[in-house]
């Protein structure tokens, strides 16, 4: 038993111990797993809900799942209706008897506490109960009076989604004649490959800018943020370690899953001891061959992530239709029948290709890829299907509106046919809409992934030597000329707000960069509150000591 879990990472480690155990051992034990809800948060310790905790440990199948400690029964009970609605497993809970008096005892006595219990029992949330502090024989015997008088929560079948998590759930639920709204936008800018920025920041050691690179992508709308450390001029372990346990410190980043993204099986392995959520790692294959494969993906489960497997194998990257789909359907029978991995928690990477290169075998690179996709879903089932969707659009680098384009198109035919997720600038593709694409522009972009004509590639190029290089596909600029389209007016912006919302703003979110103005002109005028003038001050004096620091958000209280 795994009990009084105020923070799911050490429950995670001593899970991954358990099933070392029992694949050494030979035999396999019922686990029971109790985690505590600290106050009416509604989250352990280090910040979960509990429907993030139990997707967190799932994958360790127990026999029973529950909440003890810290909260009475009163407290307790709409956690454990919660969790009793998401766990496909036997449901208990032993609260404490009530709330400690002033000198740290307990004062509610058994029937009292039995009868705070009893709903519980009346909405058939448990199959078990017990006490925990402040409880003794007394307590037990009437809990056990009360409860023998209800039946016990029937175990339930819950629906076979991608279940994931960070501080909170992100439950996959895509839906089949709409998968472009459902889609998932995995955060690029974290990838030290894919942002020069974000490099930079590493290499410098300036982590501070980096956490800032995913607190920017979490709030412009990645549901998942992708994290890889692969280059040269890193030490990728050491890298991955230190970033992902800072996000893990921050509540806002850290409330979304992480793609643990290397080459490397052991910076895998790093940044999954560092995560107390549920992650995905990205990316596994059979390249190296079965064993291999078999061993990485043994310890994938263990640890309770999903999996993204690219399409390779011994031969070799597949690029066209039949490998695409000969791969996947190897690789999934091996992790399902031979590995026991959940098939929800299979992510296939069929390998987005560039295209529009002027080579004639790449012409038809984004068309095998969405065929793939299809069949790929028919012939393994629960799986799902993800890219790096910038890949598609590299031959035109440096045309933001064609490149931009290119991304959105690809992605309204591929989620058409049954692509789940992506690695991409989650604010770009929601502002490329399909639908508001220049028309134009997006004839030329079909053409050439769709293949439709055999002079697709010299077209696009032509009308995109005719565009400004820095306009957005949904407002074409021809270069000396003017937006295809009305300008939107500008959003409106925080900093619009008068002094005082600023200063109230800046201090909820942790935003110091405008600190030192905003407090100048709020004393000038002589607007400021005399309640803000402590925090302003001290906030002026952090900002002036380390003016290049960029802000982070308050920890979350305990």
């Amino acid at each position: 038993m795994v009990e009084t879990i105020f923070d799911t990472l050490n429950a995670k480690a001593a899970i991954f111990a358990l099933e070392r155990f029992f694949g050494d051992k030979g035999v396999r034990l019922p686990v029971f797993i109790s985690g505590t809800i600290v106050d009416n948060s509604g989250r352990t310790l280090s910040g979960q809900t509990n429907e993030a905790f139990w997707n967190s440990v799932c994958h360790a199948k127990p026999m029973a799942i529950g909440l003890n400690c810290a909260l009475g029964a009163r407290d307790m009970q709409k956690y454990v209706a919660n969790l009793s609605a998401c766990a496909d497993c036997y449901v208990f809970c032993y609260p404490n008897a009530g709330l400690p008096n002033a000198m740290g005892g307990y004062d509610q006595k058994g029937p009292e506490m039995a009868e705070e219990i009893r709903p519980f029992c009346e909405a058939g949330l448990v199959n078990g109960l017990g006490g925990c502090c402040g409880t003794g024989p007394e307590h037990i015997a009437a809990i056990a009076a009360m409860a023998a008088q209800y039946p016990p929560r029937p175990v339930h079948a819950v629906a076979p989604l991608l279940r994931l998590s960070g501080l909170e759930p992100l439950n996959y639920s895509p839906d089949a004649g709409a998968m472009r709204r459902t889609f998932l936008n995995v955060g690029e800018r974290c990838n030290v490959a894919g942002s020069i920025l974000f490099k930079k920041a590493i290499i410098g050691g300036d982590y501070d800018a980096a956490l800032a690179i995913a607190l920017k992508q979490v709030q412009q709308g990645a549901d998942v943020l992708d994290i890889n450390m692969d280059d040269g001029l890193i030490d990728g372990l050491a890298a991955m370690t230190r970033f992902v346990n800072l996000c893990v410190a921050d509540p806002e980043i850290s409330r979304v899953p992480f793609m643990i993204d290397s080459s490397k099986f052991a910076i895998v392995e790093a940044g999954l001891k560092c995560s107390q959520g549920k992650c995905i790692v990205n990316s596994i294959s059979l390249k190296e061959g079965e064993p291999a494969f078999l061993r990485q993906a043994a310890l994938i489960r263990r640890h309770g992530a999903a999996v993204v497997v690219m399409a390779f194998d011994e031969a070799g990257q597949a690029a066209g239709y039949a490998d695409k789909v000969r791969i996947c359907g190897r690789a999934y029978r091996l992790l399902v029948e031979t590995v026991g991995f959940n098939p929800a928690d299979i992510i296939f990477d069929p390998n987005i290709l560039t295209v529009g290169t002027g080579l004639p075998e790449h012409n038809n690179y984004a068309v095998d890829f969405i065929r793939a996709t299809r069949e790929i879903k028919r012939v393994c089932p629960g799986s799902k299907i993800s890219g790096g969707v910038s890949n598609i659009a590299f031959s035109f680098r440096g045309n933001e509106a064609v490149r931009r384009a290119f991304h959105s198109a690809f992605l309204h035919h591929a989620c058409a046919a049954g692509m789940d997720m992506g690695i991409v600038n989650a604010l770009q593709v929601r502002e490329d809409a399909y639908e508001r694409l220049d028309p134009e522009l997006r004839g030329f972009v079909e053409d050439v992934l769709l293949n439709r004509c055999e002079n697709a590639t010299e077209r696009m190029l032509e009308f995109a030597g005719t565009l400004d290089p820095k306009c957005k596909p949904t407002a074409v600029i021809r270069k000396g000329g003017v937006s295809g389209a009305t300008a939107k007016a500008k959003e409106a912006s925080w900093r619009d707000f008068t002094v005082e919302k600023r200063i109230e703003h800046a201090l909820i979110k942790g935003i110091d960069e405008f600190v030192v103005a905003d407090t100048e002109e709020a004393r000038i005028s002589g607007r400021c509150a005399p309640r803000h003038s402590f925090a302003l001050a001290a906030a002026a004096a952090a900002a002036a000591a380390s003016p290049a620091s960029p802000a982070r958000p308050p920890a979350r209280p305990a």
